[in-house]
């Protein structure tokens, strides 16, 4: 696996259990994976020999991110590398803009787009859309970066002078009028068989996602259809293989509008681990294995992640003991920490609270239950504090 965060770390888990060994080509010893997996190449995923060596008598290699440059992938398919995803595949989720092509060669619903090559380009393109328009670096952005918003022309034309001069290739789109985001996750494997799991609903604070709803509640189950068919169209008309995410706006008018791909597991995914028959990171496994697929069915009728997000200051008590405090509190919590150090926004962890099979996911304030105890949960692990206010030691 190319990449040592946290998907490498948990797609670790997962081979164990499949009796794989997972070879990590990692940034650095205290990379999340690195930290775990017996079988770690110390280098650099835009260096071809580094490549090379984590390639070496693999049976597949795949990725926990988009960035490996698919002139080396392809240099690797020569030499008889298994490369899963295929790099005429993976350009899709590096390059939004042969991506934004690509999707409406399909006749996927995309929103209008071009690209932008000067000031001149983006205030066409701001004129005839209102000003209602999100500028975008063509590669590299995630979590809320290499994305703006400018309100008028004087704001989008700093941005694109600066980035231009930086060198960064960028595009503009019109902005969708969205009720909210959603994720439809699909996986697909070499043989060509495909799984999708149920739809979710992400919730976004600060361009990064704090929470995910799995399934999405108040979906019309014509559209939760209509997403899932669409990611595994997609999927298929790409030649992905392994998870993919197929990110989307529900627009105020009930329609479905991509917004971004992810090739590998993904952050909308990690409610699986404890809320689907198999999670992602066994899927995609499975997938770029070429194995028969897993059920990707819900056990419950909603489980709830929500991201643990670094506190602007890290608290004085110990990870150890807030976990201590939350197990005692919470014990049906689940928690996944990624062994990264404590900064402001930085996700050093997850937790999924699965609900009770007894509810509904028509039940809102059943939905609204689960939610409060995962946010509350996450909060308590990131801050220190619980924000009901609870304290242990008063016996409220």
């Amino acid at each position: 696996m190319i990449g040592g965060g946290q998907l490498a770390r948990m797609t670790h888990q997962a081979a164990i259990e499949l009796g794989q060994c997972l070879r990590v080509l990692s940034g650095g010893p205290d990379e999340p994976a690195a930290q775990v997996s017996a079988n770690v190449v110390l280098g650099s995923h835009t260096d071809l020999d580094a490549l090379r060596a984590v390639a070496v008598g693999s049976s597949a290699l795949t990725f926990d991110h988009e960035h490996v440059p698919t002139e080396h992938l392809d240099v690797l398919v020569s030499e008889g590398v298994n490369v899963q995803p295929p790099p005429q595949a993976l350009i899709h989720a590096q390059d939004k803009l042969v991506m934004r092509r690509k999707l409406a060669e399909l006749g996927a619903p995309v929103p209008a787009f071009a690209e932008v090559g000067s000031v001149a380009d983006v205030e066409a393109f701001g004129t005839e859309h209102g000003w209602n328009i999100v500028i975008k670096a063509v590669r590299g952005g995630y979590d809320g970066r290499g994305v703006w918003m400018p309100d008028d022309a004087d704001e989008a034309t700093a941005v694109v002078t600066e980035q231009l001069a930086n060198d960064v290739t960028l595009m503009v789109e019109q902005k969708v009028p969205m009720r909210r985001e959603l994720s439809a996750m699909v996986a697909r494997s070499p043989f060509g068989q495909g799984a999708s799991w149920p739809v979710v609903e992400t919730v976004q604070r600060n361009g990064q996602c704090a929470v995910v709803i799995a399934p999405a509640p108040d979906l019309p189950a014509e559209l939760a259809a209509q997403a899932e068919e669409m990611a595994l169209r997609i999927s298929s008309a790409l030649g992905a293989t392994g998870a993919m995410a197929v990110e989307l706006f529900e627009t105020v008018d009930g329609e479905l509008v991509v917004n971004e791909l992810a090739m590998r597991p993904h952050n909308s995914g990690h409610w699986t681990q404890d809320g689907a028959r198999t999670s992602q990171f066994e899927q995609h496994l499975r997938a770029v294995l070429d194995y028969p697929l897993g059920d990707p069915s819900s056990i419950a009728p909603v489980t709830v992640m929500a991201n643990v997000l670094g506190a602007p200051e890290a608290p004085a008590m110990s990870m150890d003991e807030r976990l201590h405090h939350l197990f005692a509190r919470m014990p049906d919590a689940k928690v996944h920490m990624y062994g990264k150090g404590e900064r402001k926004d930085r996700k050093i962890g997850h937790v999924n609270v699965v609900g009770a099979a007894s509810g509904s996911l028509d039940d809102s304030e059943y939905v609204a239950e689960v939610r409060e105890r995962a946010e509350r949960a996450a909060h308590w692990l990131s801050h220190g504090e619980w924000t009901d206010g609870w304290d242990p030691h008063a016996g409220n």
